[in-house]
């Protein structure tokens, strides 16, 4: 399973190395966090990144006035901060739009411009390999996707809400939050081949749910007590499925998204464990896969109101 990483905020920006300003080929380009980082100058409030960079990133940062270079992943942000315009220079080209909730910017790899932007900044990011796009339009049977179209503040309420909801979802369990960024960088893949490339791809609505055999599968492999058995591909391929199809079998088998389906198991294993046995709060958030006590305590009252000691006392 692809490693996740989860970051929250602190004093301490990574080291970066120098950026080439001259259109560096793909290979020399940095990952889209990397160069985030020099720019933003401060650390994302929380990442979920798998080892090639790819994945989720809720960054705040103060005004910025900078050019941003080549990245090695295509960046797509979503706000959720006051009303703002802003500036975007590509050569000659200049962009000026307004940051708000229900618009998205696009930045395709390997793209370069100067921001500015005048006021504080809370957004959420997506960094996408070109690989991801080109494998779920493969797997959708949607063609060789086109270029992505560069997007400043362009309105698109679905893509908005399907990021900025992201950062909540995150819940410092590794199995989790890697089902989580896997599902949600296909689904977004799909949004973006729809409507922000430019031949828009044709993707074909899937029906019909999994074969009862192959669903009994999926659930034995959800249920394991493997991180790696529950990835989306070794899912995807037990079934004998792409993934993008897998997962939209999978819920119309289930009315649950494969990551919806974990979470409500990981979430009755708890309650089984905080009502039938005397393993403490810390030892039941271990024993489930959380990083600490603190995030296993916050995602349980995200999904019940209240907190695994006094869910533990009522339930007795």
């Amino acid at each position: 399973m692809s490693k996740i990483v989860l970051r929250e905020s602190s004093n301490e920006i990574p080291a970066v190395s120098q950026v080439r300003r001259d259109a560096p080929s793909a290979g020399d380009r940095p990952p889209a966090e990397v160069e985030m980082a020099r720019v933003l100058g401060t650390v994302p409030f929380r990442m979920a990144l798998d080892s090639s960079g790819a994945g989720i990133a809720h960054w705040k940062h103060e005004p910025l006035h900078d050019v941003v270079a080549p990245m090695g992943h295509h960046v797509i942000m979503a706000y959720n901060c006051s009303v703002q315009r802003m500036e975007r220079r590509s050569g000659r080209s200049v962009a000026i739009g307004t940051f708000r909730p229900g618009v998205v910017t696009i930045i395709p790899e390997g793209s370069s411009s100067r921001w500015d932007i005048p006021k504080p900044v809370d957004v959420v990011q997506l960094y996408l390999p070109q690989a991801t796009l080109t494998r779920v339009a493969d797997e959708a049977k949607a063609g060789t996707p086109a270029d992505l179209l560069e997007r400043t503040a362009h309105p698109d309420p679905v893509t908005s809400r399907l990021l900025l909801s992201a950062a909540d979802v995150l819940e410092g369990n590794e199995a989790l939050d890697t089902l989580f960024r896997q599902q949600l960088m296909d689904l977004l893949a799909t949004r973006l081949l729809a409507a922000h490339s430019g031949s828009p791809n044709i993707i074909a609505p899937v029906r019909g749910g999994l074969a009862p055999k192959t669903l009994l599968r999926a659930i034995e492999r959800l249920r394991s007590d493997s991180d790696d058995d529950v990835s989306l591909g070794a899912l995807a391929a037990e079934a004998g499925l792409s993934r993008f199809h897998f997962c939209r079998a999978f819920k119309d088998s289930t009315g649950l998204s494969p990551h919806a389906w974990l979470r409500q198991h990981r979430l009755e294993q708890a309650m089984n464990m905080l009502r039938d046995t005397e393993l403490s709060v810390v030892s039941v958030a271990a024993t489930l896969g959380y990083a600490s006590q603190t995030a296993f305590a916050a995602a349980f009252r995200k999904l019940t109101g209240e907190s695994p000691s006094d869910w533990r006392r009522r339930a007795r």
